[in-house]
């Protein structure tokens, strides 16, 4: 589901807005708007391939549990642990293809395995727990609630591409009482940083991805000003998709009164 799709503008994103802002007024606490949010969240992530729910989840969990250990007692050897989780839960998925490619290649073999698909937003999510880890472990962070922390991670318009935003700026805007309101202004400033994303993303992003593939599919017969224009809207196309998706994660967060 992607945030330039139909389903995503059209559907998707009123029934989450509605729903966040009409459970916060019609309850007296916020933890239900945050678990929809939550649950929301999830499914924007499952919908892509329902088996990845399984990793990012077992990543929150584990994680909060470190965190919440070290917070208690800063032990060296509990924070190296929740290190090495991490890093080899980005690794394993990031490299293990790699790795037996090349093992395949340098010896002439032939090993067999299992072709492991990388999870989406893996490193965006990883990452920002490791900041987390290492700032419990240095006593920079405040005692949080699970659904706090599962939100902060799981909080869906930048757990696909970022942008990697840290604890201590986010989680304590989902406790506020007028994060829980809604507000036109900040619905109207979420609606236009948006939108300046999406045509960065279908009007540049996606028409340089245009002559960048045409280009690539006939690099054998490219000429020199061909050939630089081939690379140089690739270049293009990998800023303004980027560019464009953290605009549109920074309207979305306005939207629901979070500034990333």
């Amino acid at each position: 589901m992607l945030f330039s799709s139909y389903l995503f503008i059209l559907i998707f994103l009123p029934i989450v807005l509605i729903g966040y802002f009409q459970i916060n007024k019609h309850t007296n606490q916020d933890n239900y708007g945050k678990l929809f949010l939550i649950a929301s969240s999830l499914f924007f992530y499952g919908y892509w391939f329902p088996p990845y729910l399984l990793i990012i989840t077992s990543s929150i969990t584990i994680n909060y549990f470190i965190s919440k250990k070290l917070k208690d007692s800063p032990q060296r050897s509990l924070f190296y642990i929740g290190l090495f989780f991490n890093i080899g839960l980005l690794g394993y998925f990031k490299y293990c293809n790699f790795f037996f490619d090349q093992i395949n290649f340098i010896f002439s073999s032939d090993i067999q395995f299992m072709k492991i698909a990388l999870p989406l937003g893996i490193s965006f999510f990883t990452l920002q727990q490791i900041a987390f880890i290492v700032d419990t472990y240095q006593g920079v962070t405040k005692e949080n609630k699970f659904l706090d922390y599962a939100l902060f991670v799981s909080f869906f318009p930048q757990l696909i591409a970022g942008p990697i935003v840290h604890h201590a700026e986010v989680i304590p805007q989902f406790s506020k009482s007028e994060s829980t309101i809604f507000n036109r202004d900040n619905f109207s400033l979420g609606i236009y940083i948006f939108c300046l994303g999406l045509g960065k993303k279908i009007l540049l992003a996606d028409t340089f991805a245009e002559y960048a593939n045409t280009g690539f599919e006939t690099e054998s017969t490219l000429h020199l000003f061909y050939a630089w224009g081939t690379s140089l809207s690739y270049t293009f196309q990998l800023y303004f998709d980027f560019s464009g998706y953290s605009d549109m994660a920074i309207g979305l967060g306005y939207m629901f009164n979070i500034k990333l």
